[in-house]
């Protein structure tokens, strides 16, 4: 899952009415946190639900990708609707959301509907995130939801591997289950009334992109129906923005070169690391046969190096030129990648997923900055929710990616 969203999800929020109290930020770490560690809970546990399944670890690593795209695609729509009905309805709504879906992978035999409470608990984490990520406020409090988030990411997979073992898979899947005992604190202290909004929601725009995601994180494993899909929602969503410029998909962030390539850098890098993410760990124990738990805690251990070199490079990326900047996160995308393809053993491979951590997580944390101000003021919240929309697009792929190349 993604961890440093924290600054772009604050600045999409600005338009949201304030809290009626302000919410301690321990609540709020405890809101956002458990969406990364629910998100890579399954890094190590594919073999596990494919055999509980009775299915390949392919089919199983589905759960994957159906969370990674629901949180993808729920992550606009809850901006949007923070924005139109105020925090409180949005929070129980996101809360409902995980209650529901963590219901179904508790007690649901069918991978089918597995599926759909992936899906379903994915869309109400994101909408745990954006409230958090709302309500904090302030730089000091927007650092502890992150560092929450990018503890609780780093620790995800071996989290999900010890639950395996000694619960089940189905607790490891439930962990985000954790956010709803922040909900009652959270609910006391937000301002009932919904803000007044007179724009009305561009529902086409809305359901095109997400048929558009979709078909872009199928792309991988299903090529052929998958671009076919994404190919008629883009020529569908393409005269849409033309008729509505100022809609779900803003014209004017599209025609900026600068927010094109924030986002395109932002997919990439993204990508890459989550596919070696899952890629890695299961590569490792292919060739050499190590234990699980060896490999989720060097990948604990690289994951928060990565993490620590973000918040180094976020301070002094201001000094550097905007280009100096890209040229170094891509430098350190492609290291990671080629060390984890070419590299022997065991350390150069984990070495390459804390690379791979600090490329993609810097590039949100940096490249976020640029999207937004390549559109105007009024457009900045919907730009910045189409970048993170790549980001976590990124996530998605990068499951599916892993499949292919490692799984199969």
């Amino acid at each position: 899952m993604p961890t440093s969203s924290g600054a772009a999800h604050t600045r999409a929020s600005s338009a949201v009415s304030p809290p009626a109290r302000q919410v301690p930020a321990l609540w709020l770490v405890l809101l956002a946190s458990p969406v990364a560690a629910a998100g890579n809970a399954a890094v190590l546990i594919l073999g596990d639900l494919g055999r509980s399944l009775g299915t390949p670890a392919a089919t199983a690593s589905w759960l994957v990708t159906a969370y990674a795209l629901a949180l993808a695609v729920a992550t606009p729509l809850f901006a949007t609707l923070l924005r139109r009905r105020g925090i409180r309805p949005v929070l129980w709504l996101a809360a409902a959301c995980v209650a529901a879906g963590t219901a179904l992978l508790a007690l649901s035999p069918w991978l089918p509907l597995l599926l759909t409470g992936r899906a379903v608990q994915a869309a109400g984490g994101a909408g745990m995130t954006a409230i958090a990520m709302n309500l904090a406020g302030t730089a000091r409090r927007m650092g502890a939801i992150s560092a929450g988030t990018g503890i609780l990411g780093a620790v995800g997979p071996l989290l999900g591997e010890r639950l395996t073992e000694t619960v089940s898979w189905r607790a490891a899947l439930s962990l985000l289950a954790v956010t709803l005992l922040a909900v009652p604190a959270v609910g006391r202290r937000t301002a009932p009334a919904p803000p007044p909004s007179g724009d009305r929601f561009d529902a086409r725009g809305a359901l095109l992109l997400a048929v558009l995601s979709g078909g872009l994180v199928l792309l991988p494993s299903r090529p052929l129906p998958a671009l076919a899909v994404a190919a008629v929602a883009a020529a569908l969503l393409v005269p849409h923005i033309r008729r509505r410029p100022d809609g779900y998909v803003p014209a004017a962030a599209l025609r900026s070169g600068p927010f094109r390539g924030s986002v395109l850098i932002a997919l990439t890098l993204s990508g890459s690391y989550f596919t070696l993410l899952f890629a890695v760990p299961q590569s490792l124990a292919d060739r050499a046969d190590r234990p699980a738990t060896s490999v989720a805690l060097g990948q604990m251990a690289a994951m928060i190096t990565g993490s620590l070199l973000t918040l180094g490079f976020a301070a002094v990326s201001t000094r550097l030129r905007p280009r100096t900047v890209r040229v170094i996160l891509l430098a350190a995308g492609t290291l990671a990648a080629a060390a984890a393809v070419l590299a022997h053993g065991a350390v150069v491979p984990l070495a390459a997923i804390g690379l791979a951590v600090f490329a993609a997580t810097a590039a949100n944390a940096t490249q976020s900055v640029v999207a937004a101000s390549a559109v105007p003021d009024r457009q900045r919240p919907a730009a910045i929710g189409l970048f993170q929309l790549a980001y976590l697009l990124g996530g998605a792929l990068g499951p599916a990616l892993a499949t292919t190349l490692v799984l199969r």
